[in-house]
């Protein structure tokens, strides 16, 4: 029986998903770069494969925005969102921590879920997945020749062979995958959503993530090789690595599908406690924000102890209230200007710009930097190295100017937010040279 299909609201978006099963743990699976909830259940090795999940575990599987049953809407969806559609699901569900798998596509999703929101990720298993689309299409060529595919051949189910290798001269198969492209996403959509993904690269959250990993991986698999799931492993701290014999990019295929799903269960449940409790970490990835006026100290002498005083107050409840509207979190005042921390990349560079903007009728320049990476928090303050990161970047910005790291700009694809290269700086306190960009324009 096809579990009933049901819909979590995130922000004015629709996100269809389905519970089944029960267990000791709570697993959301996080599909590839399309999906259709409904669908799965039409083939029998992945109705079958999903059910003996649901044999140990209570699973949620869900649409990610732009795909099957979820809202498709004109405009495309970013890294930041979709981990927001993920969230909506859990809340929607009642769960407060689960596991979460990413499968290909999903991984770069799962990946920020768990470094941003340790606290709602019990455990991390990533299969089939990368880091950099460049493991996905390495070439130019090899990306246009499936964007072709898309435009002239998409629904025909013709690429079924390169996600599904031992389903080769399988008619019926064929068919069904047909369905499933149709079904997933319109032609348009899936190269719009394609060239979204051609943007992402999450290698460099990758040393952030604290919570328990699991990397699986065919050795042969066509679509993303295994160079990928090596390279998801050695970088993200204490991953466990599989490696598994077939060359079939869907886990539910093959002989040793069923491994797959034991070797995902045995890792996930934890014997003896309940995954469901709550816990909380204060090593999270964060965007951390920097305001700072320009020449404040020459503004304060030529103003006057009250009349700065005044404009202060003035500057302070306008960033404050920015802070709030991009719901981020004050951190403290550093006297002429601001320290604040974001889950959210682009809501930070929302915030940042539209601070520089609303200072205009105020007569002051505002500067701001930007940077995205592990910190500690305390009771009163944020810690680690990307706070410094942060604060050095704000400095190389001109006034009104919002500038970022690399770090951020890589987590952005897809939000309308357009940069422009600042070049690579050598920041003070810090060696190594960083690529930095300035804010152009914010859709």
């Amino acid at each position: 029986m096809v579990p009933e299909i049901r819909y979590a609201k995130s922000g004015g978006v629709h996100i269809a998903y389905q519970v089944f099963g029960s267990g000791p743990v709570d697993l959301v699976i996080i599909p590839g770069f399309i999906s259709n909830i409904e669908h799965y259940w039409d083939w029998p090795e992945a109705a079958n494969w999903l059910s003996y999940l649901a044999g140990r575990a209570r699973v949620i599987i869900f649409d990610k925005r732009g795909t099957g049953l979820s809202d498709r809407l004109g405009q495309l969806p970013s890294l930041e969102q979709r981990m927001e559609d993920a969230r909506a699901v859990m809340d929607a569900v009642g769960v407060r921590r689960a596991a979460v798998m990413g499968f290909s596509e999903g991984g770069s999703l799962a990946v920020l879920l768990a470094a941003v929101h340790p606290e709602r990720c019990s455990a991390l298993v990533l299969y089939g997945a990368f880091a950099r689309f460049s493991d996905w299409f390495p070439t130019k060529q090899k990306f246009e020749a499936f964007l072709n595919y898309v435009e002239t051949s998409w629904g025909t189910g013709e690429s079924f062979a390169a996600f599904a290798p031992s389903k080769k001269d399988n008619v019926e198969f064929k068919k069904w995958w047909g369905r499933w492209e149709r079904l997933g996403g319109s032609p348009s959509a899936v190269a719009s959503l394609m060239r979204l993904n051609s943007g992402i690269n999450i290698d460099g959250i990758l040393p952030t993530l604290r919570v328990p990993t699991l990397v699986l991986h065919r050795t042969e698999d066509p679509t993303v090789s295994i160079q990928a799931g090596r390279f998801l492993a050695k970088n993200v701290p204490h991953a466990a690595l599989v490696e598994l014999e077939g060359a079939d990019h869907m886990c539910w295929f093959g002989e040793n599908a069923m491994q797959i799903a034991d070797t995902i269960l045995d890792f996930i449940v934890t014997p003896g406690g309940d995954t469901r409790n709550t816990v909380s970490s204060r090593r999270v990835l964060a965007t951390i924000l920097f305001t700072d006026i320009v020449g404040s100290t020459e503004r304060a002498h030529k103003l006057g102890d009250r009349s700065w005083r005044e404009l202060l107050q003035a500057h302070d409840a306008t960033v404050r209230r920015e802070i709030l509207r991009f719901r981020g979190n004050e951190v403290k005042s550093t006297g002429d200007g601001f320290l604040a921390e974001f889950d959210g990349p682009a809501r930070a560079i929302r915030c940042a710009v539209a601070i520089t903007e609303a200072m205009a009728p105020l007569g002051i320049h505002v500067r701001a930097g930007l940077h995205a990476g592990e910190v500690e928090r305390s009771d009163t303050d944020v810690h680690g190295i990307a706070v410094h990161l942060a604060a050095r970047i704000m400095d190389t910005a001109p006034p009104g100017g919002v500038v970022v790291s690399r770090t951020v700009k890589d987590l952005i694809a897809g939000s309308g937010i357009e940069l422009e290269a600042a070049g690579e700086h050598i920041l003070k306190g810090l060696q190594e040279k960083w690529e930095l960009f300035r804010v152009k324009s914010v859709a």
